[in-house]
């Protein structure tokens, strides 16, 4: 039971996780093509989604050796959310979401709205399609079962458990996609910090972790979507960024 304890005592130790796979594969990744990473950050959704494929392995790794499964981990217990909540979560997630973004490219940019062009960069038609699938639902999976299972489900101290995983579930979008640029690494933590708080707190309160994890992959459907239309649609993404 002790030795239980400890390991899961652990578990937030592994919030900066995704921070450093994001750094690593992006740069490992633009050295091996003979690129630099802002060349290669139009294959972010796609690194997005192999990173997330890690993380949920590494979760369920985690929670094997303790003798639980993820839904322990995140607290899921079936038959506890209504459609209303989920409806109501996922208003709340694409309005501060939004807002997020808007006021940090203000910020930053001095210009509202603000989106940063290669987060709706082509790819191939094909790989844009299965991403529309993948990305929206690995991501909720692996962020939530991280930043909320791992940190605000294992810190004790009130404020801590939703202040520490906010942050490392704002700061791991600073290196998605990873570019040498302190404004554009401040512009994408401060998009994110007002959601992730709101998340880790709402979680906190209610410990249901399923209205988020709807609401979080609708907004990534929406991100994804856009992918698609500028892989498919010729032209689209030069007049979409013009």
């Amino acid at each position: 039971m002790e030795d239980k304890a400890n390991r899961s005592k652990m578990l937030p130790l592994m919030l900066p996780m995704r921070c450093v796979i994001f750094l690593l594969v992006f740069t490992v990744g633009a050295f091996a093509a003979g690129r630099t990473t802002a060349q290669i950050s139009h294959w972010w959704s796609v690194i997005a989604s192999l990173v997330n494929i890690i993380t949920i392995l590494i979760l369920l790794f985690l929670t094997k050796k303790q003798g639980s499964s993820y839904g322990k981990l995140i607290n899921y217990q079936k038959g506890r959310t209504t459609g209303w909540q989920i409806a109501g979560m996922s208003f709340v997630i694409l309005l501060v979401g939004m807002a997020g973004m808007y006021l940090a490219g203000l910020f930053c940019y001095g210009v509202i709205p603000y989106a940063a062009p290669m987060m709706i960069a082509p790819i191939p038609a094909w790989l844009a399609a299965v991403n529309l699938a993948v990305l929206p639902i690995s991501t909720a999976f692996a962020e939530e079962g991280l930043y909320l299972g791992c940190g605000v489900n294992q810190i004790k101290n009130t404020y801590m458990a939703v202040l520490i995983p906010a942050f490392f579930f704002a700061l791991q979008h600073s290196f998605i996609p990873t570019l040498f640029d302190i404004k554009y690494m401040i512009y994408r933590f401060l998009s994110f910090l007002p959601l992730t708080v709101l998340l880790c707190a709402q979680y906190h309160k209610k410990r249901n972790p399923l209205p988020i994890m709807v609401g979080h992959t609708l907004i990534d459907v929406a991100t994804a979507a856009q992918i698609l239309a500028t892989s498919c649609i010729p032209g689209l993404y030069e007049k979409m960024c013009g």
